[in-house]
Formats: C-alpha cells, sequence, structure tokens
C-alpha cells in the first residue's frame, strides 16, 4: 500500500512539473528575414517587403504607453483633448477623389488632417503642396500601407517611415510632419520608436466612417448614407473621425451633406501642427 501511495506521488510530481513548460522557446517559433538593405533614395521605392517578416519586435524600443480614456492602442491618441472634432483622410492623395474633397474643405472654412501614403505624395506632388499650401495638418501614413507592417525589420520601417517624410518634404518644402497613423491602427511600441525618432505623434481615431466597408453597404448612395448614419450617430466632442479618400468617391459627396451638420454642432478643426 505504502509502495502504491510513493509510486502515485512520483507520478504526480512528474506530470506537475511538465505543466506549462514548452517544447520550443518564443526564439524558435518566429524566424528572422533576411535583412533588408534600407534604398538610398525615397524616390526609388522601397525594398520588397520580406517575405516572411519577424513577429518579434525589438525589445529596445520605447515602453508602450498607458492605455485609458481618449487613448487606443498602444495608447495612440484617439480624440483631440478639447472639445473641436478633427476630420482626417487616410491613404491619399488621390489625383481623382482628393482635390474635390480639397475643394469642400476650402468652401466652408474646414481644416483637416490628411494622412498620407508615400509613394502616393511621390507620384503626386502638386496635390501635397495644395495640402499644405491650404493648412491642412499632415500625417504620415507608411510608404505603401503594408498590413503587416508593425512585424517588418527595424531597417525597413526605418526606411520606410524616413522615406514617407521625404516625399512629402519634397513636394512641400518646410512643411510640419505631426503624426503617424499605422496601416489599420496596428500600432506598437517599437513603430512608436522610430516614429518618435521623426517627432511624430502616433494619432488613432474615435468613430471609423467605415468608408472603406463596400462589401457589407455598397458603393454610392448606400455607402454614402452609410457614411452619414456613423458620423452622425458616433461624433462626440473631441472624436477624431477616419475616413478615406484614396479610391473613394463617395467620401466627398457625403461630407458635402455632414460638413454643415458637424459645424452647427462642434468646432471642427486640424489637429495642431
Amino acid at each position: 500500500m505504502r509502495r502504491a501511495a510513493a509510486l502515485l506521488a512520483t507520478l504526480t510530481l512528474l506530470s506537475l512539473s511538465s505543466c506549462g513548460s514548452p517544447t520550443h522557446s518564443r526564439a524558435a517559433i518566429f524566424t528572422s528575414p533576411a535583412a533588408v538593405s534600407p534604398a538610398t533614395s525615397s524616390t526609388t521605392g522601397p525594398p520588397a517587403p520580406a517575405s516572411s517578416p519577424s513577429a518579434q519586435p525589438s525589445g529596445s524600443r520605447k515602453a508602450p504607453r498607458k492605455s485609458g480614456p481618449g487613448r487606443g492602442p498602444d495608447g495612440a491618441a484617439k480624440i483631440t483633448g478639447t472639445d473641436a472634432v478633427a476630420l482626417t483622410f487616410d491613404d491619399g492623395p488621390d489625383p481623382v477623389n482628393t482635390p474635390p474633397l480639397l475643394d469642400l474643405l476650402k468652401r466652408y472654412n474646414v481644416k483637416a488632417t490628411f494622412c498620407l501614403v508615400g509613394f502616393r505624395a511621390r507620384d503626386y506632388p502638386a496635390i501635397v503642396a495644395r495640402i499644405a499650401a491650404e493648412g491642412h495638418t499632415l500625417c504620415n501614413h507608411t510608404w505603401q500601407h503594408l498590413e503587416d507592417f508593425s512585424k517588418r525589420d527595424d531597417s525597413y520601417v526605418r526606411w520606410d517611415l524616413k522615406a514617407t517624410n521625404d516625399a512629402i518634404l519634397a513636394a512641400a518644402p518646410g512643411a510640419k510632419i505631426t503624426y503617424f497613423r499605422a496601416p489599420y491602427g496596428n500600432f506598437n511600441p517599437r513603430l512608436d520608436g522610430f516614429a518618435a525618432e521623426l517627432h511624430l505623434k502616433p494619432i488613432h481615431w474615435d468613430v471609423d466612417d467605415e468608408t472603406w466597408r463596400t462589401d457589407r453597404y455598397g458603393t454610392g448612395p448606400a455607402m454614402i448614407d452609410h457614411i452619414t448614419h456613423e458620423v452622425q450617430t458616433f461624433t462626440r466632442r473631441g472624436s477624431i473621425v477616419l475616413s478615406h479618400d484614396n479610391k473613394k468617391p463617395w467620401t466627398a459627396t457625403a461630407y458635402a451633406q455632414l460638413i454643415p451638420w458637424l459645424q452647427a454642432r462642434f468646432q471642427l478643426i486640424g489637429l495642431p501642427a
């Protein structure tokens, strides 16, 4: 009986000692890509994205900011900090859809924030110059809006953000680029650290007008109705509103209705530069 009890105790200890002990370390699970050599010029296009991006962020970057009221992923600001509302437009410049939007904002004397994609800023410098000249706030939205941008290696991320800034400044010399918005809102401390090297502040959003949800809401009048509903329903004092101009012809039409509605209720601002 005693021998059986001792054997049972030994088996129990062996079982417990194996719990929570992975057979592979985290370092073994994620493999690093081959090093990507930074390009020498922001006008030549970025190096090819690594085929197998590393999922391990560097631990040497900044610590994550605390979340709290008005903060999004990794503490990125999603409200203005005042009663004013900020309209933000992502993924441009678009040679077809950004100019009508700028015309609309000028008509109502509204300043907005444009989160620009680097290669499009390179390709359409006159639109970037107009955005800056008309007093709108500039935001770095990375070179090519990669969904897995947050997992790219350090050399690529540093190149990408710098190349995007360079393309914007080539079009609008002397302009101030104040903000950084990660593609798809995929912020992390490592990205924020690289953005901080360029004095860029991360911004998220409080209201998403879902301009991009054509799979669910369609295009044309149906999408315009949906954008209007989202903005009117969810905008509150201090909201940062996310919209898109690139390849979104319905955005300017929707905001032609929304801007008078918003101005009757809120002060509209470009985020402080």
